[in-house]
């Protein structure tokens, strides 16, 4: 009876260790795993152990020397028990080994928030989890702690996730936000807080964009904005397209912190501190692009639609557009409603802008309706770019 199973992809074997491997059974299995490297020769092995329930010195010293010959040899999957006895050995210090993730349900649970990544869901009253659309999003999470830990660091109150999870055929993040609440959810319990809640989300995103980062520790908003711009190369009218990549390219870099999805959804109350959340959009840059991203969750994305904003906030139309109102006031409360009339023009235009490009993307000119929704930004940037000199205030 075999005591191991194996895979091969490409140049990797990957190796199931089952049950108990001890004194008694341990060169059996060195010899299987020898015939398996002969039959599949490979440049690299991975090591399952979900099924694995203790292994001994004996099937330690197995590990050693294929460590020797594998020098990027990995161990994934492990239980608490089994790694404890990697732990214990100095193994995790001798190469990678990884515990096996904790499996979770969200199926009926409250979606508090959603993004381009994912959805975030109350799963009780003290946690929350993120869960990744992209199935392959192992990296993308620990990309997205670093960059919660940074904005932690530097005075960002924000929350750190303590856990990866597998939710599915994907994976999570689990937060700990004792009795939090997004300030979606404090509107729609009381409309009246509505003028607190801004004053709260405005203050948080000052905090934000005050905060100076160094250099190439955070996305550059610019480079991503010049992107977008460069996708409607084809699609915009030579004068207006030519007009707005100038003005993008004339933005000077900034290494204040930016969001880049700033809304009622992706801040929580807790303890009367405002807390961010949904950290992967972390970036730097110009505030006039926080504020194109704004203005399209509050009204660019809903202008044609707008049941499209009950759905993803939980408001109405016009009250997002109250709350874009009265978040430009507040934040620019030192400028004449010309001024901030003037802002809010530079701000749609750049979100006009990327909305045209993801709906391009996402085959909008293969229908009617689709060209129709293209047609109604372009208009609006052909009509704005001739309003405005620069992006900048």
């Amino acid at each position: 009876m075999s005591l191991i199973n194996t895979r091969i992809d490409g140049n990797q074997l990957t190796v199931f260790l089952e049950g108990h491997i001890d004194s008694s059974n341990a060169q059996s299995v060195e010899n299987e795993l020898t015939e398996a490297r002969k039959a599949y020769p490979c440049d690299s092995i991975i090591i399952d152990a979900t099924n694995l329930k203790y292994i001994s010195s004996a099937g330690l010293r197995i590990i050693l020397r294929l460590k020797k010959e594998f020098t990027n040899l990995k161990i994934t999957n492990v239980s608490s028990e089994v790694y404890e006895i990697f732990d214990v050995t100095g193994f995790t210090e001798m190469m990678d080994v990884s515990k096996a993730f904790r499996t979770i349900d969200v199926e009926g649970c409250e979606v508090i928030g959603q993004g381009a990544n994912g959805k975030v869901y109350r799963i009780d009253p003290d946690t929350i989890v993120k869960v990744y659309l992209n199935p392959d999003s192992l990296p993308d999470i620990e990309r997205e702690r670093e960059l919660a830990r940074t904005a932690l660091i530097l005075g960002i109150p924000t929350a750190i996730p303590y856990d990866v999870v597998k939710v599915g055929d994907g994976y999570g993040s689990v937060f700990e936000l004792l009795n939090a609440k997004s300030f979606a959810k404090l509107i729609a319990e009381d409309p009246n807080r509505l003028d607190e809640v801004v004053k709260m989300s405005v203050d948080l995103l000052k905090k934000i964009h005050s905060t100076e980062v160094k250099p190439n520790i955070m996305p550059d908003m610019k480079e991503v904005a010049v992107k977008w711009v460069e996708f409607l190369v084809d699609y915009l009218p030579e004068n207006t397209y030519q007009k707005l990549h100038r003005m993008v390219l004339d933005v000077p870099q900034d290494f204040h912190m930016m969001h880049g999805d700033y809304h009622i959804k992706n801040v929580m109350l807790q303890d009367n501190e405002a807390l961010l959340i949904d950290m992967d959009t972390l970036c730097t840059g110009n505030p006039v692009f926080e504020f194109a991203s704004i203005y399209n969750a509050y009204q660019g994305y809903s202008e044609i639609d707008h049941k499209n904003i009950e759905d993803f906030l939980g408001i109405t139309f016009e009250m997002g557009k109250e709350i874009w109102e009265k978040t430009l006031n507040l934040y620019f409360d030192n400028k004449s409603p010309e001024e901030i009339e003037e802002i809010a023009k530079k701000a749609r235009i750049i979100g006009y802008a990327r909305i045209i490009r993801r709906s391009i993307r996402r085959k909008a000119l293969e229908s009617e309706d689709g060209k129709a929704y293209v047609e109604h930004f372009t208009n609006e940037i052909c009509k704005l770019i001739d309003e405005v000199d620069s992006l900048l205030f």
